[in-house]
């Protein structure tokens, strides 16, 4: 798709207003549905293979890598009914430490790149740092935008570097991280939604989880209705990762409600939406427990993320 910032900002900027006020009063009322016991439990193991188990510190190490790994396949080692979750999230120097945890187990490995956390890099390496993680076995990229770009209006540059970054994955997925916490209005992040679905993206995401606000119920109800609206526009459907901020069973289950109400029941499946968090698991697997032997588990039952 040929593009420029005149064509863009004209249609970036035709796109509906965003009633601020309305998204939040929505998004507050969908937190307020309560499901019934047995609906509970499926929503816990829905949640469980939906989420991205994320290490994204300076520290990390190969065997903290391998350790998460372990973790992803078999949440709680005691109960292999326990799901295994979607995807774990690493740097691209633990991509290849990543990928031989995992074997053959289905769990995807996903790599943030792009000069993660700011963006604040050259094109050429952003493409490289995509290629190393590609290369390295990769499923999945995490790319974050260049809200500098974006907030002054270039369009076309955000636009040309998700496109760019897109071709570098190969048979990778793309998702496209919009950091809404930084973008000041809803009005921007319905705007980014669909520059990063124009160009290619086959995710978009919340946040970094690096900046506050990061995956409020709000934004994420804005980015759900922008893949319902881009699925109908032009026949492409597109994820939805929220990251940062989800710790709770109750956080999860509330953005599933947000989905089902939202994008719809189709998006209920962890290959359109995921859940970008570090400890979320646990409390989960808590949940999980308390709902099918009436107690809760120790709190040093679970390992440490």
């Amino acid at each position: 798709m040929a593009a420029s910032n005149a064509t863009l900002r004209a249609f970036l900027h035709g796109l509906p207003g965003v009633d601020r006020v309305g998204a939040d009063q929505r998004a507050a009322m969908l937190g307020t549905r309560s499901i019934k016991t047995t609906a509970k439990a499926g929503a816990i193991d829905l949640a469980i293979r939906m989420v991205d188990l994320t290490t994204l510190e300076g520290a990390d190490t190969p065997g903290k890598v391998r350790a998460m790994c372990a973790k992803a396949v078999h949440p709680d080692p005691s109960d292999p009914s326990v799901p295994k979750v979607a995807a774990v999230c690493v740097y691209p120097d633990l991509v290849a430490q990543a990928v031989e945890a995992l074997g053959n187990s289905g769990v995807k490995v996903a790599s943030v790149a792009t000069a993660f956390p700011s963006g604040r890099s050259s094109l050429e390496i952003k493409v490289a740092d995509t290629e190393l993680a590609v290369a390295a076995g990769a499923d999945e990229i995490d790319m974050v935008i260049d809200r500098g770009a974006f907030l002054s209006g270039d369009y076309v540059k955000v636009f040309e570097e998700i496109a760019a970054i897109k071709a570098a994955c190969g048979p990778a997925h793309l998702k496209v991280i919009l950091e809404t916490g930084e973008l000041a209005t809803y009005d921007n992040v319905r705007r980014a939604s669909w520059l990063a679905m124009m160009a290619g993206g086959d995710f978009i995401k919340t946040s970094t989880g690096k900046v506050q606000p990061a995956a409020t119920p709000s934004v994420t109800l804005i980015m759900l209705e922008a893949v319902r609206d881009f699925l109908a526009t032009t026949g492409r459907k597109v994820g939805v990762k929220p990251a940062g901020g989800i710790r709770t069973t109750k956080d999860a289950i509330k953005m599933l409600v947000l989905v089902n109400e939202t994008a719809g029941e189709g998006w209920l499946d962890p290959d359109w939406f995921r859940l970008g968090a570090s400890t979320l698991l646990n409390d989960l697997l808590m949940q999980r427990q308390k709902l099918s032997t009436g107690r809760y588990a120790g709190s040093d039952y679970f390992t440490l993320d």
